[in-house]
This record gives structure tokens, C-alpha cells and sequence, in this order.
């Protein structure tokens, strides 16, 4: 279940299961990671990235989800970067952005860390464990992102 997350009642499993299928078959507009904890030898899942892109505009919406029990140690942030350089290098977006719950502090740091800057905040628009939130609004851009992609490097270098 997830809680304090914006969302004031718990879905059921058969809602996310629909809302899972649903944004699966929606795959022109969307890129998805899976993000893998690589520390353990063999690689394991712990959560998925992605983006929601607007083709016209050539911006995205970005997204993750990091299991609770891998948060806090870096892999989120990583994940994150990567996708970013997956976004501006590959995909060549102009603008990628987010909105976090501003008691999400950690989240905050993370995307900070990550490359994400504030540019916004909606105030009051949100819930956090029943109470008012407001939302932080952050981005990046390509000049945020300069030199050799890692995601490419990556690529050319399994070939």
C-alpha cells in the first residue's frame, strides 16, 4: 500500500493492475526502465523509471518508483540520472519535469542530486498522510546534461 503519496485512499490490486495495462499499451508516448540493484552480484529489480512524452513539445513528464526496502541507497538517484541522459542524448527532449509532494524530502534531495532544479511550486494542491500539501515543480534541460552520454557509452561499449 502505498501512503502519503498524494493519494488519500489505498488502491486495490485490480485497480493497479488495470492502470498498469493501461499505461503498458500506451508505449508511443512513453519510455520505461527497469531499474536494476547491481550490487548483489546477480542483477535484481527494485523499481522502474519513465517518461511521459509530449512529441510536439519534445518534453516528458518524469517518473519512478524505488521498492522501500532499496530507498535511501543511491540506486534511485542513479536511475534517475540515467534516464535523464537517456532523455536529452538519446530521445533528444528539450525540457524533462516532475512534481513531489514537498514533505518528500528525501524525494527532493534525490532529484536535486539527481540534476533536477525547482522551478515552481503549486501550493496546497496536494495531500500528505491526510493533510494539505503543497507541490514542488522541478525540471532539467539538456544544458544541464553536457558532455558524453553515459547511456551511449554504455551502448557502444557492448557492441
Amino acid at each position: 500500500m502505498r501512503v502519503g503519496y498524494g493519494q488519500q485512499t489505498p488502491d486495490s490490486l485490480e485497480e493497479r493492475k488495470a492502470a498498469i495495462t493501461i499505461q503498458l499499451k500506451n508505449t508511443m508516448d512513453s519510455a520505461r526502465f527497469t531499474v536494476y540493484d547491481l550490487s548483489r552480484g546477480e542483477p535484481v529489480p527494485v523499481g522502474t523509471t519513465a517518461l511521459m512524452i509530449d512529441h510536439r513539445q519534445r518534453t516528458a513528464e518524469f517518473f519512478i518508483i524505488i521498492g522501500e526496502e532499496n530507498r535511501g541507497r543511491g540506486i534511485g538517484t542513479a536511475a534517475t540520472r540515467h534516464t535523464l541522459d537517456y532523455a536529452f542524448h538519446v530521445t533528444n527532449l528539450r525540457c524533462v519535469y516532475l512534481t513531489v509532494l514537498a514533505p518528500n524530502v528525501a524525494g527532493i534531495k534525490a532529484y536535486e542530486k539527481a540534476g533536477f532544479s525547482h522551478s515552481g511550486m503549486r501550493r496546497q494542491s496536494g495531500y500528505w498522510l491526510g493533510e494539505p500539501a503543497d507541490e514542488v515543480l522541478m525540471d532539467a534541460i539538456p544544458a544541464d546534461f553536457p558532455g558524453i552520454s553515459a547511456v551511449k557509452q554504455q551502448v557502444n561499449e557492448s557492441r
